[in-house]
């Protein structure tokens, strides 16, 4: 079975993310000196953008919401070309003697 540690102390999360978003390292170089997993330091900066503390990153919701949004979008592009279809079809036929 696995060692587990005892939770990072979330100062030093907050300070890994830091370092990690300042570009001096890559994340297996940070993780490697703080001694914790490349996935643990990706895991963080996520969370962080989840929970607000950064104004770049979506959330969960807002990713979701973001997904509707461009669905509706697609379907109101198809439903618009199909009335100029439709219209310009109509305009065609009236003019007819």
């Amino acid at each position: 079975m696995p060692r587990t540690r005892p939770p990072y102390p979330p100062e030093f999360r907050q300070e890994a993310v830091r370092l990690l978003r300042s570009g001096a390292r890559s994340t297996k170089q940070l993780a490697a000196e703080l001694g914790c997993s490349p996935q643990t330091l990706s895991n963080w900066v996520r969370q962080q953008g989840e929970r607000g503390e950064r104004q770049d990153v979506l959330s969960s919701e807002e990713r979701q919401r973001l997904r509707e949004l461009e669905r509706e979008n697609k379907v109101l592009r198809q439903e618009r070309e199909i009335l100029k279809r439709a219209a310009a079809f109509f305009a065609r036929e009236t003019d007819r003697p």
